[in-house]
């Protein structure tokens, strides 16, 4: 980093805290990741493309992508079951990265191949964690080789780090919104079936947890049938 000139830094540095405020000004989880990858093109040297993927029970999940190629590198790591920002899920490390993808590769022998003829010449991966959750990899590429050097790799750290904290807290946000909607939603739908039917508020309970048990249906889906219908399940 000493050898990067110190007003380089400082505008990464405000960068960075503009991607901080952006990330927060999304309204799910969802919008929040795709404003990752895409701030992933701006502040890494050399980036031409990202995305971010994690891995559940071996399945790779892709849940961002600035295009189609980061996608079918998503396939070919699932497909494959090898690859950087695979081993970064499953082996929790922090960083990994193919210099040159023109070159043999001993760790990623099929993978590295593929990648070439999707057009890229190099790329990086970095885990996206934070002390309780392993949230998945953020994958960084060029088109050309030898392009990330200890300055784009450490951008990519920090960007990561910050873009763990802001995924973790908007998921959070979003879980507890859907929580809060289902309680007003179960409330309503209770409220419904006292008034129309002369139950009491335990009964009425009752009958949404036996309906849902009978069914097979989630609570929230019975009592949003109520609430849109007015009446009491058969």
């Amino acid at each position: 980093m000493s050898e990067v000139p110190g007003e380089v830094w400082e505008q990464f540095a405000i960068a960075v805290a503009e991607m901080a405020r952006d990330l927060l000004a999304q309204d799910s989880a969802q919008g929040t990741l795709d404003r990752v990858a895409e701030h992933a093109k701006v502040l890494i040297d050399g980036c031409d493309e990202a995305g971010i993927l994690t891995v559940r029970q071996g399945e790779v999940h892709a849940l961002a992508a600035t295009s189609d190629v980061v996608r079918r590198s998503d396939r070919i790591q699932q497909d494959l079951q090898e690859g950087p920002c695979f081993d970064a899920v499953t082996d929790r490390q922090q960083i990994y990265a193919i210099e040159d993808l023109r070159e043999p590769n001993k760790k990623w022998p099929r993978f590295a191949p593929e990648l070439r003829k999707l057009g890229m010449g190099s790329m990086m991966g970095f885990l996206l964690f934070t002390e309780d959750d392993n949230l998945g990899a953020l994958n960084v590429y060029s088109h050309k080789p030898g392009v990330f050097d200890e300055t784009a790799r450490r951008a990519g750290w920090i960007l990561a780090s910050h873009a763990a904290v802001a995924f973790s807290a908007a998921r959070t946000h979003q879980q507890l919104s859907h929580a809060m909607e289902t309680r007003h939603e179960i409330g309503e739908a209770m409220g419904i079936l006292m008034e129309r039917y002369g139950l009491t508020e335990d009964s009425a309970f009752k009958v949404l947890k036996k309906t849902s048990q009978d069914r097979n249906v989630k609570l929230r889906e019975i009592a949003h049938q109520i609430c849109r219908t007015g009446e009491k399940p058969a």
